[in-house]
């Protein structure tokens, strides 16, 4: 089995839920005490939150590049990069290390591409939904994508960053989410992708009357195949 690098805490509450879901992933398929091999790296979010609001995406992603760097001299065979956002510097990131990173738009769009859905409402932070980076992602796989109005989208990432990255759900929190998961269906979205790791601490499908893409159980079974399927390993397993 692969050493997968997680590269989290942005918020460290998604990426506890990244670990909790690799590891039910690997005892599923492999039974008995079975367990993933990972390596985490958990930065400061309080840091990389003020560089995102103050636009500083490069000094970001000189820090996560960093931790890269780190996640790979430590072993790890690729990385997992534990949130939707700070993909708007996953080349910098890739471009720092030798290992690959594994990136969520493209485990994402291809699950939705699994189900035929050409148009797909796209929920997260209001940098992942005004932002050309995620969409731009998505639409390279042959994806339109659609997003809640402005109004919405200062709703859905104030949740995000007030609520749910500090561990809070609130009912009617879900309640505003579902209004706006109709409002993207009205639009003529097929599917909705949940695009913010926390978000999938709120809602599920039950919330939509479309399927749902959970993007960190996706991102997360990317990496177990990944990690589980043939292919060398960098470094002799732990006992």
């Amino acid at each position: 089995m692969q050493l997968i690098g997680l590269l989290g805490g942005m918020s460290w509450q998604s990426t506890m839920e990244y670990y909790r879901i690799l590891n039910d992933l690997v005892r599923q398929r492999r039974d008995g005490l079975h367990s993933a091999r990972c390596l985490v790296y958990s930065v400061d979010f309080a840091a990389i939150e003020a560089m995102q609001a103050e636009g500083r995406w490069d000094d970001a992603g000189t820090v996560l590049a960093s931790a890269a760097r780190a996640l790979e001299d430590g072993g790890a065979d690729f990385i997992v990069l534990c949130t939707n956002t700070m993909h708007r510097v996953a080349d910098q990131i890739q471009r720092s290390v030798t290992i690959p990173l594994l990136h969520l738009g493209d485990t994402t769009a291809a699950a939705v591409k699994g189900r035929h859905i050409q148009t797909v409402g796209l929920l997260g932070t209001r940098f992942t939904m005004e932002q050309a980076f995620y969409r731009d992602r998505l639409a390279a796989h042959g994806l339109r994508v659609v997003v809640p109005s402005e109004s919405d989208q200062k709703i859905v990432s104030d949740i995000i960053y007030d609520e749910l990255c500090l561990g809070v759900v609130r009912p009617e929190s879900r309640a505003a989410y579902r209004e706006i998961i109709g409002k993207l269906v009205d639009e003529g979205a097929q599917g909705v992708i949940y695009g913010c790791t926390e978000i999938e601490l709120l809602v599920d499908q039950s919330d939509s009357a479309v399927p749902v893409f959970p993007t960190t159980r996706l991102h997360c079974e990317a990496a177990v195949d990944r990690a589980t399927g043939p292919g060398p390993v960098r470094r002799p397993e732990l006992p």
